[in-house]
């Protein structure tokens, strides 16, 4: 089964945009991945391979615009190309859910892109949903229930 540790999106100038950590470690472990893993990534050439082995793992990435979505697994994964699927599958969802998704639409809507990597990943780190359809499905009907709640408070 693959597992997850986690899946970072920074921009090209190293800033970080979103993280979701599936596995505990402490603020110095997570600064340092953040360190390392954004130096090592941005400085690799575009021709490069999108795999790469960090510490007791491999980490997955891949360029989309102007953000790098980053995700490190299991070192025992043998299928490296599904976790490039799934970041794939992330960013599709994100562009269908924005319309054309970009980095300020994560910065100015971060809980909402987090929202659709929970459809995606469990807390465990092991992939939930994979339908572009269903994960889209799911956004709305919090859209729709999220719409009622403020409607029902400014009724009040």
């Amino acid at each position: 089964m693959t597992q997850i540790k986690y899946m970072i999106l920074a921009s090209r100038q190293g800033k970080i945009r979103l993280m979701k950590w599936y596995i505990p470690l402490t603020q110095k472990e997570k600064a340092k991945i953040l360190r390392n893993l954004t130096t090592t990534i941005l400085s690799r050439k575009p021709k490069m391979c999108n795999i790469v082995e960090y510490s007791d793992h491999k980490v997955v990435y891949r360029r989309y615009a102007s953000l790098y979505f980053i995700c490190g697994i299991t070192a025992e994964v043998d299928n490296e190309l599904l976790i490039l699927e799934v970041i794939h599958r992330y960013v599709e969802a994100m562009d269908s859910y924005f319309g054309n998704v970009c980095e300020l639409d994560i910065i100015f809507n971060f809980s909402k892109a987090y929202d659709i990597l929970d459809e995606m990943i469990m807390c465990d780190g092991s992939i939930a949903e994979s339908s572009k359809k269903e994960i889209l499905f799911t956004m709305s009907n919090m859209d729709v229930m999220e719409n009622s709640d403020n409607l029902d408070r400014v009724l009040s």
